[in-house]
């Protein structure tokens, strides 16, 4: 049916006021960009479509991936109304109303309802239940969106039920092809202003925004309508100038902190400072808590360098007493001088591994008794059950190791490796050893 003039007019309005990002959704799949890992050619996504099974789905991924978007486009993909909330404004009564209304519809013999719930993950348990019973009889088609690991954030009973698709920051190359798409079309973009981007501020856009496409879009618009030029030559600087300070999409007790902590880890142990130093700026900027880099670093001075370089934990509980008392911005340096050192000393877990066999074994096996000559002697009546008889003063052998057996069992939890100091650990623990075995034999 053809709109009325009075409809084309309201529209245009609309749109007049909405900023460029919103104007320029993808109205099909087609021109969706991204996500090519489930939605593309042969993909999970695309095949459900293909079959007319789509059910129930969590969108879980970064702001400005086209989450909300991809949504709309199911909905007329599949032929259901569409219908949107909020978990951040919306409550239980909202959500029934809702419910109620998909449920009337199919009961009429109406189309089915597709019912996306931005922020999924902050609705509570309660609310989450709420959804299960028309979820599960179909009722809805739910499209879950959040930022959140659903695995932790959203209930087992929903994710249970539920495709899980994560989305992935749009590449540079994306990025550019909408950039691209938004200054040449004239109905929904930027064509009238006659913009000419140089290949440069396209770079500089594509990188800045870190794959979120509305990001990168409010700041071609920004700098497009901040001009008087026509035709305007848009340039490297005016791209400079039309972006914000970036904001560090970090969750402080969510997956972006125990991403980034696992990455620095994970880059010191493999002897990365460049990478390690990476991360560390990135949980810096964010406003990570210095205590908690410095409890990581101070852990991963014994786990991951151990006595390989004995000098490691005493510069991490320096680093961490210098930063309680420094503070930033200044114990930046601290950290800095941490994190690189620890990445360059020679690494060895065998004291981490020595530690976790022990504790297996005292969980696990026979609980091996303490030998009579190791026990206390220093209370009345200890001599008369003959503790500390035979026992072996260190001191008074020559070399100060006593040929005594201090286990009652042959055990050998610390292994050094061949590496720093623990090389020569290794030299002087196989003549100690040596030594001990004549006890037992």
């Amino acid at each position: 049916m053809a709109k009325s003039l009075f409809e084309q007019s309201e529209a245009v309005n609309l749109r007049a006021v909405q900023p460029l990002a919103a104007r320029m959704r993808p109205r099909t799949l087609d021109e969706f960009a991204g996500q090519q890992h489930f939605l593309g050619e042969g993909k999970l996504l695309r095949r459900l479509l293909k079959a007319n099974r789509l059910g129930s789905v969590i969108f879980y991924g970064p702001p400005g991936t086209g989450k909300t978007t991809l949504a709309q486009l199911l909905a007329t993909e599949t032929k259901s109304r569409f219908r949107q909330l909020s978990a951040v404004t919306s409550g239980v009564k909202d959500l029934r109303e809702v419910l109620q209304e998909a449920r009337d519809e199919a009961a009429t013999g109406g189309r089915r309802t597709l019912l996306f719930i931005d922020e999924i993950h902050r609705f509570n348990k309660t609310q989450q239940d709420a959804l299960l019973p028309d979820v599960e009889d179909g009722i809805v088609t739910l499209v879950g969106a959040t930022t959140a690991n659903p695995f932790f954030a959203v209930v087992n009973a929903l994710v249970s039920r539920s495709q899980i698709f994560q989305f992935q920051p749009l590449s540079p190359n994306d990025i550019k092809a909408l950039l691209q798409r938004a200054i040449g079309d004239r109905e929904r973009g930027l064509a009238k202003h006659q913009v000419e981007i140089a290949e440069d501020a396209l770079d500089f856009l594509a990188d800045v925004c870190d794959g979120d496409a509305r990001r990168a879009l409010s700041a071609l618009e920004i700098g497009v309508l901040s001009s008087d030029d026509r035709p305007l030559k848009f340039t490297r600087a005016l791209a400079e100038e039309s972006v914000q300070r970036k904001a560090i999409e970090y969750d402080a007790t969510g997956d972006s902190h125990y991403d980034a902590a696992s990455a620095l880890i994970k880059s010191i142990r493999g002897s990365d400072p460049d990478a390690g130093l990476y991360w560390l700026a990135r949980m810096l900027e964010a406003g990570e808590d210095v205590r908690f880099l410095c409890r990581r670093l101070v852990i991963l001075a014994s786990e991951d360098v151990g006595n390989a370089d004995p000098q490691a934990l005493p510069l991490a509980i320096a680093t961490m007493q210098a930063c309680e008392f420094i503070g930033l911005p200044e114990c930046q340096l601290t950290l800095s001088q941490c994190v690189t050192y620890l990445a360059c000393a020679p690494k060895s877990n065998a004291a981490t591994a020595a530690i976790g066999e022990a504790l297996s074994d005292v969980r696990e096996g026979r609980l091996i008794p303490v030998p009579v000559y190791l026990r206390d002697a220093h209370y009345g009546g200890a001599k008369q059950l003959g503790h500390g008889e035979g026992y072996e003063y260190a001191h008074n052998a020559e070399d100060g190791v006593a040929a005594q057996d201090y286990l009652g069992v042959e055990r050998e939890y610390y292994r050094p490796v061949d590496r720093g100091f623990e090389r020569e650990l290794a030299e002087r623990l196989a003549k100690i050893r040596a030594k001990l075995r004549e006890a037992v034999e």
